[in-house]
């Protein structure tokens, strides 16, 4: 079992106060006697969480994380078998087409576990940017390309797989289907279509799993037996967690105690939750910004994630800090944890730790939705933006182009346009002054719509947010869309009006169409960033929309000093 150690300092009274209250909830047992949350929570008592009918038939709908270990031990044999027909195969590379929770656990176990010998390379693409695309569909004729997607009908990972069946029959294999496998719901558009076009497999996911409480179901496991991993032994750590999360006493139980840890900061002014990892594990921030972002902030309010800031990122006093460790390693960037922070410390004893650490993060997370008094299994804010985005291109298919925000300053040839509420806090002031409303308490989050981890650009992007940190000295988040809309986009227009945005758009060179659309992936792009900064702005967040005329850093770094140095 994973050491896990709690220091809540400051926060020892409201987390004490927390711990008691999951030791007796306000429901009680038909004998009159108190009810203990983790037996709630494991017999499924919807009364616990909430009066509303029809809240509980939405929570009840999303429990089957809790036991999907039942589910997927039984499969193992079948995934083993087919993992190694993929390897006999041929293929060289697995790609994963996928959003959010569909895509983000694989990504985790990818970097921290990575390819066993004589397995294909595998990829994710999780982003509609034409660069991205292209590099991730390079090697289509020899690729098996995983479809996974809850629902069937997310717009991004069904656009990639047109795209991927058209390189595939293009380089000649009619059969194309046979070089796809999808993961999904049962009876989705996205079942139904792998059935009529011939999938090679389909994996049905118990429809009572959230996406992003799906680690350890097929979303995770399929993937992962793909990568050739151990998935029994990844499962034999999650079954020791999931027992010791049974637990009656919450101060004993590693998820619930951390839970108790993240709600007890959320509600006493310490709602930014700092998690700590070495190199070896940075992936993992990605996960648990999701599921923490997309669960807890909603209803004004919520628990802000901060992952990945640089070692020497400023640390206020509104934080709560998460390290993890991997063996004796737990980075460098534990060593910036001021002595008086409320802090829980987890101690993996080695990777295959990570399938404790997806369970007890989803208990936590779960506990934390309770103590705050929100259903963690809902995501109420999510459709605003890709209402806004499906507008915007109905726009484009009439007109044949995207109606773009009035700009209100130009620099180098990048257009600045302010939210509304940008715009009042600033009282006149000119766009580049737009930091100054990253005041005490607030985060900042930078959001760029460009093809991830690809350098310069990338290393430009995190250059700005290092600066904008210590400028500002706020926490920050980073993220790409439209993988953000995906996870920490329900925070940003659900949670607490903390959050202070800067969109980043920027002109591709060279576009990529989408067969059977009358769009293309860079306008799909460009329009999923204007309609997030459209769904910022009707929500009253203070946001800037910066449109690039360019991708090269030097257009970047001309922004970026004209908003540092302002």
């Amino acid at each position: 079992m994973t050491p896990f150690v709690i220091d809540p300092g400051p926060l020892a009274t409201a987390f004490t106060a927390n711990i008691q209250r999951l030791s007796q909830l306000d429901s009680v047992r038909p004998d009159g006697g108190p009810v203990r949350f983790a037996d709630a929570l494991w017999s499924k008592r919807l009364d616990v969480w909430t009066r509303d009918a029809q809240i509980q038939a939405k929570i009840a709908n999303r429990l089957g994380w809790l036991d999907v270990l039942d589910f997927v031990t039984p499969q193992l044999g079948r995934l083993r078998a087919f993992a190694g027909s993929i390897k006999e195969a041929g293929f060289t590379h697995v790609v994963l087409l996928g959003m959010g929770g569909s895509s983000l656990a694989p990504e985790v176990l990818h970097q921290v576990l990575g390819v066993a010998d004589g397995f294909p390379r595998f990829r994710m693409l999780d982003s509609t940017d034409p660069v991205a695309v292209r590099d991730a569909l390079e090697a289509a004729p020899t690729s098996l390309f995983i479809v996974a997607s809850k629902s069937g009908t997310t717009i991004e990972p069904n656009s990639m797989a047109a795209e991927a069946a058209r390189r595939v029959t293009a380089a000649g294999h009619s059969d194309w289907g046979s070089r796809f496998i999808a993961i999904t719901d049962d009876n989705t558009a996205l079942h139904r279509r792998a059935l009529q076009e011939g999938f090679r497999e389909v994996f049905i996911n118990p429809s009572d799993i959230g996406g992003r409480y799906s680690a350890l179901s097929f979303f995770g496991l399929v993937p992962a037996a793909l990568m050739g991993a151990d998935v029994d032994r990844l499962l034999g750590s999650a079954r020791d967690m999931q027992a010791a999360c049974r637990a009656g006493d919450p101060a004993a139980n590693p998820g619930l105690a951390l839970g108790a840890l993240m709600a007890a900061g959320s509600s006493s002014g310490r709602d930014k939750l700092t998690l700590l990892t070495p190199d070896a594990l940075k992936s993992f921030g990605l996960w648990v910004e999701q599921l923490v972002a997309e669960s807890t902030g909603k209803h004004g309010k919520g628990i802000v994630p901060i992952t990945g800031e640089s070692v020497d990122a400023p640390w206020s006093d509104d934080r709560v800090a998460v390290t993890v460790a991997l063996g004796d390693d737990s980075g460098a960037a534990a060593s910036r944890v001021p002595a008086n922070t409320p802090r829980a410390t987890l101690t993996m004893s080695d990777r295959y730790a990570i399938g404790a650490e997806f369970f007890r993060w989803e208990s936590a997370t779960a506990t934390a939705g309770l103590l705050l008094d929100i259903n963690p299994f809902d995501e109420p804010n999510v459709q605003q933006a890709k209402d806004a985005t499906k507008s915007l291109l109905d726009v484009f298919a009439a007109r044949g182009q995207l109606p773009w925000p009035e700009t209100h300053a130009s620099i180098g040839g990048a257009r600045l346009t302010l939210s509304a509420a940008a715009e009042q806090h600033m009282d006149g002031s000119r766009p580049t002054e737009f930091l100054s409303v990253a005041v005490s308490s607030t985060y900042v989050g930078l959001l760029a719509y460009m093809p991830p981890d690809v350098e310069p650009l990338d290393a430009a992007l995190r250059k700005l947010r290092d600066a904008i940190g210590r400028k500002t000295g706020r926490p920050t988040m980073f993220g790409y869309g439209p993988r953000y809309l995906h996870s920490t986009g329900q925070l940003h227009k659900g949670g607490a009006n903390n959050g202070v945005f800067i969109v980043i758009v920027a002109d591709g060179a060279e576009d990529l169409a989408i067969p059977d659309q009358r769009f293309s992936f860079g306008v799909l792009e460009t329009a999923q960033a204007i309609g997030d900064f459209q769904s910022l702005d009707r929500t009253g967040r203070r946001a800037l929309l910066v449109r690039l005329p360019n991708r090269t850093p030097a257009i970047l770094e001309t922004v970026a000093t004209a908003l540092l140095n302002t």
